[in-house]
């Protein structure tokens, strides 16, 4: 009998995901996990990214600078083995494609070998020489700008990014760079809403946006986030459900119980 899951969605079928020519806002949220990846795809998300926000939300890390390229295939692979609909975008982490071209490919490749049907970098022109390399080895490349974490110490910690004019214009421009080189989306993060509307108006690909306002061609979170599992988040969070209280509730009844004698009982015992 043929196979009754819908196909997995594919890079080029986001790249044609305009709102402004009638399609629908995307949806994409983190998973660095196989029940992560499951929750996604059942949700009916339409991209899941493998995010090197791994670093923060799982490895206890307090940025996103050491995670390495073993650690992201790790993760992407994790996730792929569960088969989610969604298309599997894989993070570059850092200094995985600052350094050359071939090398920027090898890791690249790890990722897509790994089940990750495209990958993200950070950075605007200064990437296009790497995201043209990627795109000729027929690798799908997601941008990402404004407020880039891999980039924190340059920035000076975790600001918003275009709030002036030369700044603004240097980051329509670097979309509009993103774009000619071939990246099929471009992720918005942590810019004023009116510099999100622009560049999203003046690019043909979808821009995804993360605290770049309502007007993106789609929106990203970090799964962590949004279900409250992290004790604090960002401004442009919003929590859909408090799973850290859940959890802890959930883990102390079943402490109570052992300590009662009330657990293992009768129904959990084999006989």
């Amino acid at each position: 009998m043929p196979d009754a899951r819908p196909q997995p969605i594919t890079a080029p079928r986001i790249r044609a995901s305009k709102r402004r020519d009638g399609s629908a806002p995307l949806v994409m949220v983190t998973a660095y996990d196989a029940p992560g990846a499951r929750i996604a795809d059942a949700a009916g998300v339409d991209l899941i990214l493998v995010g090197d926000s791994v670093a923060n939300n799982v490895l206890g890390y307090e940025d996103t600078l050491q995670v390495t390229i073993d650690d992201m295939v790790h993760h992407v692979s994790a996730v792929a083995r569960a088969k989610p609909t969604p298309l599997i975008v894989g993070d570059l982490p850092w200094m995985s494609y600052h350094v050359d071209q071939a090398d920027t490919l090898r890791n690249a490749a790890s990722l897509i070998r790994a089940g990750a049907g495209a990958v993200k970098l950070e950075g605007g022109r200064i990437r296009v020489p790497m995201v043209e390399a990627l795109v000729a080895a027929e690798i799908p490349v997601m941008g990402h700008l404004g407020l880039t974490p891999q980039s924190v110490h340059a920035m000076g910690g975790y600001k918003v990014q275009g709030k002036g004019v030369a700044e603004a214009e240097m980051l329509a421009g670097d979309a509009k760079s993103l774009a000619a080189a071939g990246c099929f989306a471009v992720v918005l993060e942590g810019i004023p809403e009116s510099l999100g509307a622009t560049i999203t108006d003046l690019i043909d690909v979808p821009t995804i946006g993360i605290g770049a306002g309502p007007s993106c061609d789609g929106q990203v979170l970090v799964m962590h986030d949004l279900l409250g599992l992290n004790a604090t988040t960002a401004k442009f969070v919003r929590r859909y459900a408090d799973l850290a209280t859940v959890a802890t509730e959930a883990v102390a009844a079943y402490a109570a119980d052992v300590r009662s004698g009330a657990f293992p009982a009768d129904a959990e015992s084999y006989h």
